[in-house]
């Protein structure tokens, strides 16, 4: 069984790479028993993970039970998840099984992790290691074999951190780490989800579906939906109810969604929110990595002139006597920056071809007012938009010693961007 079965079955689209990884490693733990860890943001589709794994499992004959541990009082959270037994607390009429219990054999999935109390952790972890349980207000030890797939879109490492989950407890439940990826790393499956969200809201009530053009297309593909899949559900529906007519243009979209401009843009163009609302081209990021570009090589230039004075002047060097001021910033030729002077009888001599000309001061020479300058060539380097992102991904790339995650972020593009760009412009690592 291959990726593309599973996701036909259990109704999964899009074909990104981080999706696929997640899919595959899915696949290879169902059939174990080892406790998974589904991490990812919210509405990315982590409880579909933990169907997938429990179906493929020797244990999809038994029962699944789903369980948010955010949305479960603390006071009530034990009798829940391991039961109690009559009398127990106030309100405790009947002995009563808990899930872990009414589960054996089966899988449970405790969506929302983070939020579970202390205390439950402990008996949680003592579920993982010994699968023994005692329900609330009993003294007998019970089994349960039950496989645990779990679920959280907080860092559990900076709950560590903060005192409020067991560090013992996540190293039980992180055997086999899941990521799902979010929306913004899956930016060619977007189109794709919201075709088939339209489809089924059109199906529901019996109309044509909606269909976006190209430009509408960029919009909804480079807009950031933090709330992921559940966001963009919601907005098809939302368009598919408001459009004006069924083939919806960007303008349209504009009117029933304004925020949609709201895009994911590399990070300079994304700290100014008035540049970012009037900009109509979306998912256009080739000109901010070109702005930041130009805007570094002034600033190395700038700093190279300035460091070629300071050497001229420290090694007693003579320059021209029109040198511009070395904090201005238009500076117009390298060659000014040539150290010239005269040998003792006054004439100068004349350089071989190519070669550069540098002659020591003396004290005797004093008047370099009307000096000529040495012939130089000027060579124009290609100003290509293409030439310049590849050298602005090869600077960031050997910055970071080849990590590109940091490189991306550095760009200010997604990772899965930087890898196609660097597919695209063969650079080698």
């Amino acid at each position: 069984m291959n990726t593309q079965t599973i996701k036909q079955r259990f109704g999964i689209l899009g074909n990104a790479p981080a999706l696929e990884h997640a899919l595959h490693t899915a696949m290879q733990v169902a059939p174990t028993d080892l406790t998974v860890l589904i991490t990812g943001e919210s509405g990315v589709g982590k409880e579909s993970f933990s169907k997938i794994i429990h179906q493929l499992s020797n244990r999809k004959h038994n029962n699944f039970i789903a369980v948010n541990c955010g949305a479960i009082p603390e006071g009530t959270i034990n009798s829940e998840l391991f039961g109690h037994t009559k009398g127990s607390f106030t309100g405790a009429s009947a002995d009563r099984k808990g899930y872990f219990e009414t589960c054996n054999n089966g899988t449970i999935f405790l969506d929302e992790i983070g939020e579970m109390p202390l205390q439950t952790q402990q008996f949680l972890l003592r579920v993982l290691e010994n699968k023994e349980f005692m329900k609330v207000g009993s003294s007998t030890v019970e089994t349960t074999n039950v496989r645990v797939v779990a679920a959280t879109n907080v860092d559990l490492l900076d709950k560590i951190r903060q005192g409020k989950f067991r560090e013992d407890l996540y190293y039980r439940l992180c055997t086999v780490p899941i990521r799902v990826p979010p929306l913004r790393e899956r930016q060619e499956d977007i189109v794709i989800l919201f075709k088939k969200f339209a489809y089924d809201f059109a199906e529901k009530y019996h109309t044509s579906p909606v269909r976006l053009d190209e430009r509408a297309q960029l919009l909804i593909t480079n807009y950031p939906w933090n709330g992921n899949i559940r966001e963009l559900k919601n907005a098809a529906d939302k368009i598919s109810v408001l459009a004006p007519e069924k083939q919806l243009t960007a303008e349209m979209l504009l009117q029933i969604m304004p925020d949609i401009l709201n895009r994911n843009l590399p990070v300079l163009a994304a700290k100014n929110s008035e540049a970012a609302t009037n900009s109509q081209n979306a998912g256009v990021y080739e000109r901010e990595i070109l702005f930041k570009f130009l805007y570094d090589m002034k600033k190395d230039l700038n700093d190279m002139k300035i460091l070629i004075a300071e050497l001229a002047r420290t090694n007693n060097l003579r320059m021209p006597s029109n040198l511009p001021n070395q904090s201005e910033n238009n500076f117009k030729d390298i060659s000014h920056f040539l150290p010239i002077s005269y040998p003792e009888n006054g004439n100068y001599e004349h350089p071989e071809q190519n070669s550069p000309t540098v002659i020591l001061n003396t004290a005797e020479n004093n008047n370099v007012n009307n000096l000529s300058f040495n012939h130089t060539e000027e060579v124009e380097e290609p100003l290509s938009i293409n030439d310049m992102e590849k050298d602005m991904i090869l600077k960031s790339l050997k910055k970071h010693k080849g990590r590109r995650k940091d490189a991306a972020k550095e760009l200010g593009i997604s990772e899965r961007t930087l890898y196609r760009k660097i597919s695209d412009y063969d650079i080698e690592i």
